[in-house]
């Protein structure tokens, strides 16, 4: 995708999510024990669930190189998690936000917010391993197994709050999802807005890393013919 139409991405998700605050602050109602404070969920909702769409799509990339060695799928793995990490960090400031209104502390170890520490540092790690100095492509193998593995976090990030006791809210686990139709409404509109600006995201950095890959290859074909140049 060029670069030209990534901008209109950002711009068509940048103004959907500037109208999402009037869909907040103005149309959604108050909930009676949180007050203001509240509002964060629409915010910290999208956040969470693109950033575990994130890691499952490194996961995706990460399996595909292994399969064909393709730069580009590992060139997607890496703008992936990188997208994710920005997500996923912002999920934790404001869910720890979110918490010390709701339960009076900034941090509890609720399996929920254990598992999504735990997917952090994973991913953090896999970001670490791919800035170390070694051979590409047993880089990007090692960033690709790395990226598989972590993934097998993301189901329990979703599913903890069902299958251990927690005092993380279960947003839709009941019937209706626990939430008044204009707060669903707003978080529907939230998650979409989020979603295009995320996909704007994802492609800018994505188109990044292949032009940045092939200034290098350039970079490193002139010096060699500098090198042949030199000897002759």
């Amino acid at each position: 995708m060029t670069q030209s139409r990534i901008a209109i991405l950002a711009l068509i998700g940048g103004l959907a999510m500037a109208g999402c605050q009037w869909l907040i602050y103005m149309y959604a109602p108050e909930e009676q024990v949180m007050g203001m404070a509240q509002k964060i969920f629409y915010i910290h909702l999208p956040l969470a669930w693109w950033g575990l769409i994130s890691f499952a799509l490194s996961c995706a990339a990460g399996v595909l190189y292994l399969k064909t060695r393709a730069q580009k799928y590992d060139l997607l793995s890496a703008a992936s998690v990188e997208t994710g990490m920005l997500f996923c960090t912002l999920t934790l400031v404001t869910g720890s936000i979110w918490g010390r209104h709701s339960w009076g502390v900034w941090w509890t170890w609720d399996p929920r917010l254990t598992t999504a520490l735990i997917l952090w540092f994973i991913y953090a790690g896999c970001m670490a391993l791919r800035s170390m100095p070694m051979p590409e492509n047993r880089r990007a193998a090692l960033c690709s197994v790395v990226a598989v593995a972590g993934f097998l976090d993301v189901p329990l990030v979703f599913l903890s709050a069902r299958l251990w006791r927690s005092i993380h809210p279960s947003v839709f686990a009941s019937q209706g999802g626990g939430l008044e139709p204009e707060m669903a409404v707003a978080v529907i509109a939230c998650v979409v807005s989020f979603g295009v600006f995320w996909l704007a995201m994802l492609l800018l950095r994505y188109r990044q890393m292949r032009l940045a890959r092939r200034l290098d290859a350039l970079m490193f074909e002139r010096m060699m013919a500098d090198s042949e140049n030199e000897q002759h």
